[in-house]
């Protein structure tokens, strides 16, 4: 391998390792996130230029760190004046230059990635952006990259995140963990958004795109961050166990043929058993604070139906008990509706299509793709047949995984004589 080549490789390597805690540590210090990135990115672009000649050193990240903030102190003195200058100037000239160890990691490092969460999770920044603007500023996914994961154009997201990282700029929305006290708004905040980023890599239209599937590793990523660097927090250990406990029966949810297997149907022994004993030890953690929120009832309700599946527990009382707690939580019309699936195999089909009938008028569900494949269920289940092929009609329509729409005209197709 030629030196320009092993240079690249190297930097290559560091960028995936640590480029978003680079970034995350580098923005948090020069209070701009966009600065940080090109202050990085020349930075990554001098190593090209310079491993070559001079070899790579013993630790590429901290040689990376001091050249980047060299880059952010000429950039600022290239593109502000006057007191702004001064100030940013003061700014960067505060850094420690704290050693790293060769491998990247600094104590300091992820104290910054979870100030950036926090950042990036402030109430001033519109909620539909906070989970791509976490992509990107801490774990370093391009803006194509996050568009694909949330089904816009790459222009539009790129457009969203320079306004997300500009309103911090203008702002100066401070890159810290706010004081405990302030924290149940902004943690809620931070939890869904990495909820939300999970949900994504989860409901992969396709098991062979590998940008959702890696959206699913990093939340898990950041969820075990929040768990290390917040231990009294339960909701975050509650949030860590319910992926995992999903994550658990990932390679369950497809047949060798490709085909959709669903949690009733899976073969247990696929499932992940370490994943599981983790989820189970950390909801157990969580319990022991004695205060129950959302995530916990989720992953509990995870842990239910793994138990059920395992046991062969038939009874469903559990399941419909959890489900009412975390409706009466959440409100959620989504939770009503696993709620009333739950029902159904607890006190019959009539009584959960009566409620499903009630939240029929609820908008959110209109084009919800899971109501639709519910309502066909039951209503097969219960023998109106010509009701179930209009339901699973609509239900096919709005699916995107060509596995599940398979799965649901096979149901489809089984309605008819």
């Amino acid at each position: 391998m030629s030196d320009a080549a092993a240079a690249r490789a190297a930097a290559s390597t560091v960028a995936r390792r640590s480029y978003g805690k680079l970034l995350a540590y580098l923005a948090a210090d020069m209070h701009d996130v966009s600065a940080a990135e090109d202050a990085l990115s020349e930075a990554f672009a001098a190593a090209l230029a310079d491993w070559p000649a001079n070899g790579c050193p013993d630790q590429p990240e901290a040689w990376l760190m001091t050249v980047a903030r060299r880059k952010g102190i000429d950039g600022t003195r290239r593109h502000r004046t006057g007191d702004a200058v001064a100030a940013q100037l003061r700014a960067i000239a505060d850094m420690q230059a704290e050693c790293m160890h060769a491998d990247g990691e600094d104590d300091a490092f992820p104290d910054r990635r979870l100030a950036l969460l926090f950042a990036c999770t402030h109430p001033a920044i519109d909620a539909s952006v906070r989970a791509p603007l976490m992509l990107q500023t801490v774990l370093g996914l391009d803006a194509k990259t996050i568009a694909s994961a949330f089904l816009v154009s790459p222009e539009a997201m790129g457009k969203r995140l320079g306004r997300a990282k500009q309103k911090i700029r203008e702002a100066g929305i401070p890159f810290v963990i706010p004081e405990r006290e302030a924290w149940s708004g902004r943690l809620d905040g931070v939890l869904d958004a990495v909820y939300a980023t999970y949900a994504e890599g989860w409901s992969d239209p396709d098991e062979a795109d590998l940008v959702r599937r890696d959206l699913a590793d990093e939340a898990i990523f950041l969820a075990r961050l929040l768990v290390e660097l917040l231990p009294q927090e339960p909701e975050a250990m509650g949030l860590l166990a319910g992926m995992l406990y999903a994550q658990a029966r990932r390679s369950a949810r497809r047949n060798a043929q490709g085909d959709y297997v669903p949690l009733a149907k899976q073969d247990i022994s696929l499932w992940d058993a370490a994943a599981i004993d983790e989820a189970e030890a950390l909801l157990q953690r969580a319990s022991a604070f004695k205060h129950i929120g959302r995530y916990q009832l989720e992953a509990a309700l995870q842990s239910a139906h793994i138990e059920r599946r395992r046991s062969g527990r038939t009874d469903w009382t559990p399941e419909v008990q959890l489900y009412g707690a975390l409706l009466a939580l959440t409100g959620s019309p989504v939770v009503a509706l696993n709620r009333a699936l739950a029902v159904a195999e607890l006190e019959g089909l009539q009584v959960a299509l009566a409620i499903l009938e009630d939240l029929s008028v609820d908008k959110r569900l209109t084009d919800y793709q899971p109501y639709w494949a519910a309502l066909a269920d039951l209503l097969a289940r219960a023998g109106q047949k010509t009701r179930a092929h209009h339901a699973y009609e609509i239900a096919i329509g709005l699916t995107r995984d060509a596995a599940v729409r398979r799965f649901l005209q096979d149901r489809q197709a089984g309605l008819d004589p």
